[in-house]
This record gives C-alpha cells, sequence and structure tokens, in this order.
C-alpha cells in the first residue's frame, strides 16, 4: 500500500511540473519550436542548443518579442509587444532596449530616441497625447542635461534639466511672452538674471 501510494504521489507530482521541450524542428542547431516549463513558447533559430539568430518569444502573459537573438537573449533588431498596446521597435541588447528605438505607449505617448539597459539614455524625444513634447538629453528614463520642454499651453522652457526637473541654466518663456531666464534647481528659478 505504501509503494502505491508513492507512485501515485509521484504521478501527481509530475504531472505538476511543467515539461521544457523541443516540440518541433531542430532545437540545437537549426530551427525549432521549443516550449518551456514557464509556459515560455520560442520559435526560431539556434546554435549550440541557445537561441540564435531570428525568433519569436511569446510569454505566458501574452507579451511577445520578435526579432535577433544572440546567445539566448534579444540583441539586435527587435520588436516587443505588450497585451495592453504597448510597443517597442528598435534595438536590443542583452534582452533589453539599448540603441535608437521607438517607445509608443497604448495611450499614444511616444519616445524616440537612444536608449540604455531599457531605459531612456542619451538624445531623444518624448511626445504625450496632451501635447506636452520634449526633446535633448535623457538619463535613466529622466530629462537629464540640455534639452526644450515644449507644454500642451505654449510655454516652452529651454535650458538645463537634472533628474526630470528644470536645473541649472533656463529660459521659461509664457505663451503670452513673459520670460524667466536664469538659475533653476528642483524646477524653480531660485536666481533671475
Amino acid at each position: 500500500m505504501k509503494k502505491l501510494f508513492l507512485y501515485v504521489f509521484l504521478a501527481l507530482l509530475w504531472c505538476n511540473v511543467g515539461v521544457a521541450e523541443c516540440i518541433k524542428g531542430d532545437c540545437r542547431n537549426g530551427q525549432g519550436t521549443y516550449t518551456y516549463s514557464n509556459g515560455d513558447k520560442y520559435v526560431g533559430g539556434w546554435k549550440d542548443g541557445k537561441r540564435n539568430g531570428q525568433g519569436t518569444m511569446i510569454y505566458p502573459d501574452g507579451r511577445k518579442y520578435v526579432g535577433g537573438w544572440k546567445d539566448g537573449k534579444g540583441h539586435g533588431l527587435g520588436t516587443f509587444m505588450w497585451v495592453n498596446g504597448d510597443k517597442y521597435v528598435g534595438e536590443v541588447k542583452d534582452g533589453k532596449r539599448h540603441g535608437k528605438g521607438t517607445f509608443t505607449w497604448a495611450n499614444e505617448t511616444k519616445y524616440v530616441g537612444q536608449w540604455k539597459d531599457g531605459k531612456f539614455h542619451g538624445q531623444g524625444t518624448r511626445t504625450d497625447p496632451s501635447g506636452d513634447e520634449h526633446t535633448g538629453e535623457w538619463k535613466d528614463g529622466k530629462p537629464h542635461g540640455q534639452g526644450t520642454h515644449t507644454y500642451h499651453n505654449g510655454d516652452i522652457y529651454v535650458g538645463e534639466f537634472k533628474d526630470g526637473k528644470r536645473y541649472g541654466q533656463g529660459t521659461y518663456t509664457q505663451s503670452n511672452g513673459d520670460k524667466y531666464t536664469g538659475e533653476w534647481k528642483d524646477g524653480e528659478l531660485v536666481k533671475p538674471n
């Protein structure tokens, strides 16, 4: 009876563990389809048992990556798509957005520019549906360095930014023509010229 219980227990345990396997083609060196125990599914090129070349990864939550692969990670040109409608098209390195690319959110906000390790980094432009637009330097996903921010009401700030806020020398021009020039800190004018 103990042996029967053990066999039943092991069989049930095995049934609850996902099976990772090559279900079609050559998943070592060629073209193949591989399903992972976590529900991921990859269809594409393989080299030495790693994803290489062109391929598509579909995740259980509905996300999808279509593009280049190198040594098992997204690399080269690719497209990330999310179930909510967000989409990235551009360069990828080690599975992250890296290089030049465009991210379009489902709400029509858009960033076009440089990326580093999955964040806005370098030169780029971000626009949102309200009409706000920021063009300039970015660091770790925030405006940082020289930039121009145009507000939906027609106001414009041209100058320096730090961690997403006006910081350093800059000029804020209101749509009515009033100008505020000087040194800014944490978004506020602290030393007018």
